[in-house]
């Protein structure tokens, strides 16, 4: 199993994250021991969804955006579902905390929709990435080598396509966490 105390991961999500998304990947850092923090554009509780329709369950954000350091994170977890990373994409503050990570070589983790905020924060030029079908010609048009492989890891960047693809989403995070803790 692995040990991921002292890793702190930070989620960035709102209304209409897509549950397993958030919820799965949350869980298994937690199991791993790292600590977990959300962020939102405000801190009332965020509704979930299934297959971007049916609501699910809702999680109350610890802080809101404008109070994220990133200095104070290890790794960026970016939950898709179609209208969360669309309302965090006009978020500058979202945009700005992307840019940080991606500029720090910090872990960035986006799955489905989230590399939405990817392309919006322009960091995808020249990267191996995939995601939801509807998302790659925004990708490709971004500059990036898009691929249809359940996870694929670009340096710092790991993407995957969707809900079945959480299993190998969340092994890619741990193992890249557990190489920063094992070089720090």
């Amino acid at each position: 199993m692995a040990d991921l105390n002292g890793s702190r991961v930070l989620i960035l999500a709102t209304d209409g994250f897509e549950h397993d998304e958030l919820f799965k990947p949350r869980q298994a850092l937690l199991d791993a021991g790292a600590e977990v923090t959300l962020a939102s554009i405000k801190t009332d509780p965020i509704q979930g969804v299934k297959n971007d329709s049916d609501p699910t369950e809702t999680i109350t954000p610890d802080m809101t955006l404008d109070q994220v350091d990133p200095d104070d994170y290890h790794a960026l977890l970016l939950p898709g579902g179609v209208g969360n990373p669309d309302k965090m994409r006009m978020e500058d503050k979202a945009i700005d905390i992307v840019e940080a990570f991606m500029d720090d070589d910090k872990i960035v983790a986006a799955i489905c929709h989230a590399p939405w905020l990817l392309v919006e924060a322009d960091v995808v030029d020249g990267r191996r990435v995939t995601s939801w079908p509807s998302v790659r010609t925004d990708l490709e048009n971004a500059g990036g080598e898009v691929v249809d492989e359940e996870v694929v890891i670009d340096g710092n960047l790991i993407t995957s396509r969707k809900p079945d693809d959480i299993p190998a989403f969340n092994q890619a995070l741990i193992d890249a966490l557990e190489q920063v803790g094992a070089e720090a």
